[in-house]
């Protein structure tokens, strides 16, 4: 079974509701047969690269609500964070332009790594002092944290093309599967889970999915004539 992760790194439910499915995912009987594909989705598509702000001034100017709610909201995705077991950084974070990011995750994928970069991206995002939007090489850093390599992280990050196709065609998937705000969890192209819900709704979608996701039944197991990786059966008279 497939559970397709539409999320964005500047997404801090994103982060929240990972936990919350691993969580679920964890404790699924069926673990080991279940597939996490992390797909592509910027909720701030529009901002050009390097143009990075305070997460607080970028809420106020987003939302039209003051610093002190602003911080209110932080404070409380803090605590919920907290309950999952995760650090947050409350104050003094930055808000930027994820496509570069992006792009690395679809080259992360291709090397079998692509879960443990996103983890790391969220982790410097949201519980690390140092932004993530601070140069290329940062990003570079994180990659090699995660086993890739770092000559190959700088020439994709240096191509502008290089995975931006695979970006926006998970973004077009995103908008014709409904999706209009992350984190948006796909089971088996079946059933579709939005927002960072608790771990118990993630472990009830899991198991009607699976429940759906029976191995083939065949109608008939016996000797009849077929075709194999031996060859095929010669009748007999």
């Amino acid at each position: 079974m497939r559970v397709e992760i539409w999320s964005d790194i500047a997404c801090p439910w994103c982060y929240v509701g990972k936990a919350r499915f691993e969580k679920a995912l964890d404790a699924f009987p069926h673990r080991d047969g279940v597939e996490v594909v992390h797909r592509s989705f910027e909720l701030d598509p529009g901002r050009a690269k390097g143009d990075t702000q305070p997460v607080l001034k970028m809420l106020t100017k987003k939302y039209g609500m003051s610093e002190a709610q602003a911080q209110a909201g932080e404070d409380n995705l803090g605590a919920q964070a907290a309950a999952e077991g995760l650090d947050y950084r409350t104050r003094d974070r930055d808000h930027g332009n994820t496509f570069d990011m992006h792009r690395l995750l679809h080259f992360a994928k291709e090397r079998g790594r692509q879960d443990e970069l996103i983890q790391a991206l969220y982790k410097a995002n949201f519980a690390e002092e140092r932004s993530v939007f601070d140069s290329d090489e940062r990003l570079v850093e994180l990659a090699v944290g995660v086993g890739l390599d770092a000559e190959e992280a700088r020439k994709v990050l240096a191509d502008p093309t290089a995975y931006a196709d695979d970006v926006r065609a998970d973004e077009r998937e995103a908008a014709e599967l409904g999706a209009n705000g992350v984190p948006f969890f796909v089971l088996d192209r079946k059933y579709g889970v939005s927002g960072a819900q608790p771990a118990e709704v993630f472990a009830q979608a899991l198991t009607q999915a699976w429940g759906e996701h029976s191995p083939l039944k065949l109608i008939d197991s016996g000797d009849a004539e077929a075709c194999g990786p031996d060859g095929c059966a010669v009748p007999q008279a």
